[in-house]
């Protein structure tokens, strides 16, 4: 590594300040009309904003994302109460089936104060059903909604897991005890003479 002494280090500065004037456009044409009076045309090559799927501009989600906030922190009680409020004030179809999704997947929650599987359960069915599409839901009630369909069904593998796990624990306690009967009727035997 070389290094470079003050003198080099202040010439090669000088040619860089140099070298960024130089590559500098043309200043404009005084065209003789005071510096305020001009005006200065900004072209902003910036991508044109996607169309948006939102939802329905009407709508005021207050209650609802103060309720998405309240469950993320882990305040069940109150996310619920928030969107009981969104759900009486705004008094449509999408506003309920929000407000409902969001309830049931509160009760889902196994540290959650409300929880309920079988309730969950029939919720995330009929909620499934009546799903609106105009005006479209709030996103984070339609990731909720499809949050509760995996949870219904990873309980539902569950119950499954656990039926079959009962089963062989039963079938296994039978075996033990025929083994022991076994090892009882064989060792319990008088020897034979050779």
């Amino acid at each position: 590594m070389q290094v470079l002494t003050p003198r080099a280090l202040g010439a090669a500065l000088a040619l860089t300040l140099i070298a960024g004037c130089a590559g500098q456009p043309p200043a404009p044409a005084d065209d003789g009309a005071p510096a305020e009076e001009r005006e200065v045309e900004l072209t902003l090559n910036l991508p044109e904003p996607p169309a948006c799927d939102c939802p329905d501009p009407g709508a005021d989600y207050t209650f609802l994302e103060r309720g998405f906030r309240a469950l993320a922190a882990g305040e069940s009680i109150e996310a619920v109460q928030y969107f009981q409020r969104y759900r009486r004030l705004e008094k449509n179809a999408t506003a309920a089936w929000e407000a409902d999704v969001a309830i049931a997947y509160a009760s889902i929650l196994p540290n959650s104060p409300f929880y309920d599987l079988e309730a969950a359960t029939a919720a995330s069915a009929e909620l499934q059903d009546r799903r609106p599409s105009d005006p479209a839901p709030h996103d984070t009630a339609v990731l909720l909604a499809r949050a509760l369909e995996a949870l219904v069904e990873l309980a539902r593998h569950l119950d499954d897991v656990e039926g079959s796990n009962a089963m062989l624990r039963q079938d296994l306690e039978k075996r033990e005890q025929a083994i022991r009967r076994l090892r009882e009727l064989t060792l319990g035997q008088p020897a034979t003479p050779q």
